[in-house]
């Protein structure tokens, strides 16, 4: 086949949302940019987890709200239409088609060459085409890795035969299974198990430990909590021995009983999409995370970027594409002999990353945290003092909806007299995060969050009430 060879300034590989937020913010910087892409412009988050995600939890969201408020539920009839709410995830992922992302690609002059990338030498990648066919690109400064993660399969006896749904299998489902199982106890796991039993599906969760492990206790048990009450079973600290498929059902062997399901979910958490790369060429493990500086370069390179999942800092989208700024920003300011601001909190670094990373989880009820949990600080040798209030004995909660129930917790560094962690679990609480992002991030003394004055009735009065309860400085 017809080799082609390119010498550009940068070249990204990855064109979901973190890579072209790298290539964008490099051409803004003066760039020429190539961006290479296997599958869909857009990536993972457009077509397979944020989006479609969401928009198959956003019906369940609203009915349940509307069900919860006299006036409205009276107006309710029967459950959730599910060919419609199919298809409007169908209308969210534009029926998988990147002719929208490609176009826009155009529009912010990246251009973009579709095929597999590997290293192939110092700052060269070679890209092979459906077709065979290749490309050799050569950068003059510098090479970003943003391939994302993939899903973990665990070693269990017959799971791999057993053909099993990933993530990308639920939130593209075409219909909705008579039951389904779900290994893992995730965000991935409580988020799809909302959905699936809402559509229709009897849900069954098969958690090796505990739900939810990474937030808070009294969060994570309202999740659970609800799920249980909707009707979903739930099997904690449980072990998946082996799983066979059966003519007409999956069999999930566990050390707490069988399950027979007619589809199976593996949530096990993700690994960065680091294999297959060439990473072997240039001395560095294919499959690992790529170890990065705060400016997002790999350790011992100085032309070579891995932006996003790939580095295992922080795998959320929102994260991936702040990194994304920082990087493309300073690659761009280095190939032109810029100063770099590489200081914390600077505008080529990804400080957040340690301390401020914000997190929604659309269950119903919602958990919304950011910052380390009260035992994650402890365990950090912080001196802390925990507030914790009900988000029920806000006005704006009883004017939400009569059922409100919710809890809010703020994390104070005593030794700082700062915030430096906040979860909120309840309906609707998604809004809240971002006020209290802001209040980390900017160290803002708890004595001046006084003069922030909520707006009443709104929910976003449990900060006055998380206050209060902390004690006005004398």
């Amino acid at each position: 086949m017809a080799s082609e060879e390119r010498e550009v300034d940068l070249v990204v590989i990855g064109a979901g949302a973190v890579g072209e937020n790298v290539a964008d913010r490099a051409v803004k910087g003066g760039l020429e940019t190539v961006i290479v892409e296997r599958e869909l412009v857009g990536g993972e988050c457009s077509y397979w987890a944020c989006m479609p995600s969401k928009a198959l939890l956003r019906p369940v969201q609203v009915l349940g709200a509307a069900r919860a408020l006299p006036g409205v539920a009276e107006a309710v009839d029967g459950g959730l239409d599910v060919p419609a709410v199919l298809r409007r995830r169908d209308a969210i992922t534009k029926g998988w088609s990147d002719d929208g992302q490609v176009s826009w690609l155009e529009s912010a002059d990246i251009d973009l060459v579709r095929g597999s990338a590997e290293l192939s030498g110092e700052r060269e990648v070679t890209v092979t085409a459906k077709d065979g066919s290749t490309t050799v690109l050569r950068a003059r400064h510098a090479v970003a890795l943003v391939t994302g993660s993939t899903p973990n399969l665990p070693d269990i006896p017959g799971l791999r035969e057993a053909k099993p749904w990933t993530s990308r299998d639920a939130t593209s489902a075409k219909s909705i299974p008579k039951s389904l199982a779900i290994i893992g106890g995730g965000v991935v796991a409580v988020e799809m198990a909302t959905v699936f039993k809402a559509l229709g599906a009897a849900v069954t969760m098969i958690a090796r430990r505990g739900v939810l492990d990474v937030v808070e206790p009294f969060a994570a048990e309202r999740v659970a909590g609800s799920l249980r009450s909707q009707g979903v079973e739930i099997l904690t600290d449980t072990t998946t021995l082996r799983v066979e498929r059966t003519e007409g059902d999956v069999l999930v062997e566990t050390d707490n009983g069988t399950v027979a399901t007619t589809e199976l979910l593996v949530a096990a958490g993700r690994s960065p999409a680091t294999a297959g790369l060439g990473l072997e060429r240039i001395g560095l493990d294919p499959g690992k995370r790529l170890e990065v500086d705060d400016t997002l370069r790999v350790n011992g390179f100085d032309w070579l970027y891995a932006v996003g999942d790939v580095n295992g800092r922080a795998l959320l989208t929102h994260q991936g594409k702040y990194q994304a700024r920082a990087a493309g920003d300073v690659i761009a300011a280095r190939a032109a002999g810029r100063p770099v601001d590489d200081a914390p909190w600077g505008a080529h670094v990804a400080t957040a990353d340690h301390d401020a990373v914000p997190q929604v989880i659309f269950t119903d009820p919602e958990i919304a945290a950011v910052g380390p949990t009260a035992e994650q600080a402890r365990a950090q040798g912080r001196s802390i003092r925990v507030v914790d209030y009900d988000l029920g004995w806000v006005a704006g909660a009883s004017v939400a909806r009569d059922d409100f129930q919710g809890a809010a917790r703020m994390i104070v560094d005593e030794d700082r007299g700062v915030m430096i962690g906040a979860t909120f679990v309840g309906p609707d609480v998604a809004e809240l995060v971002h006020a209290a992002t802001t209040a980390i991030v900017g160290e803002v003394p708890i004595d001046r969050l006084w003069h922030a004055v909520p707006s009443y009735p709104t929910v976003s009065e449990i900060w006055l009430r998380l206050l209060e309860e902390y004690g006005r400085p004398s």
